[in-house]
């Protein structure tokens, strides 16, 4: 069974780190490039950061571009997204996503595995 599941999330004040951490399962992780979205309540899922299946491409979002860093380690089935200089705008569901490819991709519809998503709230 194909699961991607996040976790790492939690309650951090402004100017904190989170690691976030996307464990897959039931797929082979060297062959998918994965994503990181966001979506803050009221708002459209937006791309975060993106990584492809070797490691050496990455992509960032200008919001959280210099703050975000996304990283895999294919032997341990994870990717994760270390988060620093955390702000209130930051709030929102971060979900990881997996697309069958050698490139990345910062549109939401080319990815074809979600997790279920963890919350990360960036308040005083």
């Amino acid at each position: 069974q194909l699961q991607l599941v996040e976790s790492g999330g939690g309650l951090v004040q402004p100017g904190g780190s989170l690691r976030l951490s996307c464990t897959t399962s039931g797929f082979t992780l060297d062959y998918h490039a994965i994503g990181w979205f966001r979506q803050a309540p009221g708002l459209e899922r937006e791309f975060v950061a993106s990584i492809s299946r070797s490691g050496f491409s990455t992509r960032y979002a200008d919001s959280v571009k210099d703050r975000f860093t996304i990283s895999r380690d294919n032997a341990k089935n994870t990717v994760y997204l270390q988060m620093n200089s955390l702000k209130p705008e930051d709030t929102a569901v971060y979900y990881c996503a997996g697309r069958y490819s050698s490139t990345i991709s910062t549109t939401a519809l080319e990815y074809g595995y979600w997790g279920q998503g963890t919350q990360v709230t960036v308040s005083p």
